[in-house]
């Protein structure tokens, strides 16, 4: 029987021991927001120097000058965005001093890869997941996307653990310490497949910062300015990783695509695209819940309010471009997956994925999806019980209300009442 979890303190926090002492150590720490500051620290750290193209520096300063400017954001939530922002830093520097070394790897062909584009909450992890467990597929795991390039000065022990994978780990036992129902919600173990959206940050772009902060800046920022140099930038790493570990295809996903329709397919002209769709109020109540839930530890007020409103906000915007753009997909390579239908026959969806993007789902192949399948069922952590109306002070048919063409048009099976 699957563990039932109800979050009843949303709006005000009962802080744990471990919440209290990260938040205590935070309060501690004197952080400099700066630019200046971050670059400074990811040279030290990296012995590299060169960090490439310098129009990064505007969309850093913003991301920077947002957190620095918001009275609201803990020290604990100050330090964490301070280090997030060297780790890209330290990135792009690695991945620009390899790309000298090795310019051969912008040669590397990524070639018919499957993408799968949906709304966040919608089932696409678990699909992604479903067809990386085929060993022909390149996918990217956690560990990999947090740092696609080693370092140099490192080697991997004799007990064959990369020193990556192991930082990674660090982080999400620590991750699971301090917010323990995270699991629950969205696992972030090494191992999971991640989203490519990752191999942007480097180049300080996509809408990932929105999963970190209160960023309604950058947000009107990002979706201002034309993201193709971005998936180029993400490509080229695609064909570091690549170049490191060959694969026949990738498959990737992320509901970033949703709303970049146009430069997905410039960069990924051959993809197979599988569009998942889910009750939009499903989608807004997860992820409102799960985003309000983490604000205890960055943010003085976790402001549920807020939250729901943001986000609803936010998927109506990546719904509405995504139907704008509907006829930039390859109609005979695009596959759309509906929530229900996918719980109800996962292995079916799989198959209708392997027939539009032309691969056989041989035994092997068969029998490797299926074993992750069974090894991962749903609410295998616990399942989080959502309750919009109390914990956001708004109903369904509120919520659902600018979503009723999108629902009608793609047949979505309304799931919140």
């Amino acid at each position: 029987m699957t563990n039932k979890i109800r979050i009843d303190d949303l709006a005000k926090p009962r802080l744990t021991p471990a919440q209290q002492a990260a938040l205590a150590y935070g309060e501690s720490q004197s952080v400099d927001l700066s630019m200046d500051a971050v670059l400074a620290a990811a040279v030290r750290a990296s012995q590299l120097d060169d960090f490439g193209p310098d129009d990064f520096r505007e969309r850093l300063n913003l991301w920077l000058s947002e957190m620095d400017n918001d009275d609201e954001r803990t020290g604990l939530g100050r330090l964490s965005m301070f280090g997030d922002c060297v780790t890209h830093a330290v990135n792009r520097l690695r991945i620009q001093d390899l790309l000298k070394r090795h310019p051969e790897i912008r040669d590397v062909p990524i070639e018919r890869p499957v993408i799968v584009v949906g709304l966040p909450r919608s089932g696409t992890t678990h699909l992604v997941n479903l067809i990386a467990a085929d060993e022909r597929f390149r996918s990217m795991p956690l560990w990999e996307s947090r740092e696609p390039v080693p370092d140099l000065r490192e080697t991997v022990p004799p007990d064959g653990v990369d020193p990556r994978w192991e930082r990674c780990n660090q982080a999400w036992e620590a991750a699971r310490r301090t917010l323990p129902l995270l699991a629950s919600m969205h696992p972030m173990d090494p191992d999971h497949v991640h989203e490519e959206l990752a191999l942007e940050l480097p180049d300080f772009s996509s809408y990932h910062i929105e999963w970190a902060a209160r960023c309604p800046g950058w947000r009107d920022y990002y979706l201002s300015h034309d993201q193709t140099p971005h998936y180029a930038y993400l490509r080229t790493v695609l064909q570091i990783l690549q170049w490191q570990r060959p694969r026949e295809r990738w498959v990737l996903k992320s509901p970033q695509h949703l709303e970049q329709l146009g430069p997905l397919m410039t960069t990924f002209p051959d993809a197979t695209v599988v569009v998942t769709h889910r009750d939009p109020v499903s989608v807004i109540q997860s992820t409102a819940t799960m985003m309000t839930y983490s604000a205890r530890l960055h943010y003085r007020h976790t402001r549920p309010d807020w939250y729901v409103e943001y986000w609803a906000d936010r998927i109506r915007r990546l719904l509405d471009s995504a139907v704008r753009d509907r006829d930039l997909l390859p109609v005979d390579r695009t596959v759309d997956v509906p929530f229900h239908d996918f719980m109800a026959d996962e292995m079916g969806t799989v198959e209708r994925i392997y027939d539009a993007a032309g691969l056989e789902l041989t035994p092997k192949a068969r029998a490797q999806v299926v074993t992750y399948r069974d090894d991962h069922p749903r609410g295998r952590d616990g399942q989080v019980v959502y309750d919009l109306r109390a914990d956001f002070a708004v109903g369904p048919k509120e919520v659902r209300a600018p979503f009723r063409s999108y629902i009608e048009r793609f047949g979505v099976r309304e799931e919140v009442r």
